[in-house]
This record gives structure tokens, sequence and C-alpha cells, in this order.
């Protein structure tokens, strides 16, 4: 069995006691960096064989699905957060299915959930677009056809980039776009700004160094929704 594991994505406390129980009984533990998850598992007095995922070498796919085939049970694990969504997995879980091998996923931390929870928008449908591509176009592109179909569009970025992130939303939506910054989630340090696209790019512009990873939720601008039930 390949157990899909979520893991904090900041305060430790916040692992299920599921993801716990996963870990103390597998096998092996296939992580994205070995010495982060160590650093989770010995948090929780958990020792296990430790063998690094990485999604880029065929030949670390391969020993991963071995493993899995000589009937190990096996936990996959990200630095933070669930596999797979915009982290590293997929590509195993695909040939771990591929090969008959059964997979399993646990629910749990997930920083695009968390932060569309504390955001005050509505709680119906959104677009995900995970981290950009570094080219602006290509970016640009993407924003422009996700925020078309009418929806709140959530975007993880870094702090290297999220200013030029900000300026390009204002460039390609408008500069009064309202977008909410989510910025270290869960940690000692979180905080959430909001404003429209140009206001926090030259905020953020003017502190000597941005810190912290952020979600990015690009809204819209407030309006009476409309009444599905009303009558016609």
């Amino acid at each position: 069995m390949l157990y899909i594991v979520p893991t904090p994505i900041g305060n430790l406390q916040d692992i299920t006691l599921r993801a716990l129980d996963v870990l103390k009984n597998c096998d092996a533990v296939l992580c994205e960096d070995t010495r982060r998850t160590q650093v989770l598992l010995s948090h929780f007095s958990i020792s296990k064989p430790l063998f690094r995922y990485n999604e880029n070498d065929d030949f670390s796919i391969r020993r991963c699905v071995e493993h899995l085939q000589a009937g190990k049970n096996c936990a996959l694990v990200s630095d933070c957060g669930t596999p797979c969504i915009s982290d590293p997995g997929w590509k195993l879980v695909k040939e771990a299915l591929a090969v008959g091998v059964k997979v399993t996923s646990l629910p749990g931390p997930s920083a695009v959930a968390c932060a569309l929870a504390g955001a005050g928008i509505t709680g119906g449908a959104f677009t995900f677009l995970g981290f950009l591509p570094r080219k602006p176009g290509r970016a640009a592109k993407l924003i422009s056809t996700a925020y078309g179909v009418g929806n709140p569009v959530v975007i993880y970025e870094s702090p290297y980039r999220v200013v030029k992130m900000l300026g390009l939303i204002a460039k390609t939506l408008g500069p009064q776009t309202p977008v909410i910054l989510a910025r270290e989630l869960s940690k000692v340090y979180e905080e959430w700004l909001r404003g429209t696209s140009a206001e926090l790019e030259e905020n953020l512009a003017k502190k000597n160094k941005v810190q912290g990873e952020f979600v990015m939720i690009i809204d819209r601008p407030h309006k009476e929704q409309p009444d599905d039930n009303a009558d016609f």
C-alpha cells in the first residue's frame, strides 16, 4: 500500500492522528527531503527508514515502486502540506497504480484550503494555479484565462517573486484588482494582507526584505451576489 500523507504546513501540532499512525506503522517513508522529514519524525519519536523521492529522477521513482512491489507499506510525504498538490508525488502515484499497487490518500493540512477558509470570500468555486511559470508572458496568460472563468484565483508564490507577481497581476487584470495575501500560515509570524494589487505591490516593495511563503488569492470586485433561488 502507498499512503499519501499530508504533513503540517508550519505548526507541527496540525498533524492528524491517522497520519501519525501511518508513519508509525509503515515500513518506510518516501520523502522530498530526508532532513526535513527526519525533524518531523523525531518530534513525534518515530524512527523509520527514509528514502528520498525525486520526481525528476526516473531511477528514484523506480526504486520507490520496487519497494512497494516487494510488499512494503510506504508513506509518501512532501516537505509540508499534501503531496501531489504543487508538490512532488503524482508521478509515483501514477506508476504505483500502473503496476497494481493500492494507493490511499489521507486528508490533512493544505495551504490552499487554509488560506481560502480564512480569506472571507465566497465559499464556492475557485481556480487553483499553484506555482506559475517564471516567464511573465506565460504567467500572465494563465492568470488572465483563469480569472476569466469568474472565480477567485489562488496562486503559490515565494518571497523573492511576490512583488513582481503583484505587479504582473496589476498589469494583466488592472491595478484595482483585489488581492489577499496569506503569509506563513499556521506559523508564529502568520500575516494576512488585503488590498488592491497596486497597493500591495507598493507596500511590499518598501520593505527591506520580504520573508515567508505566500498564498495569493486574486479576488473579484465586490458586487451583489445573485440569488440562485430567485424567481425568473
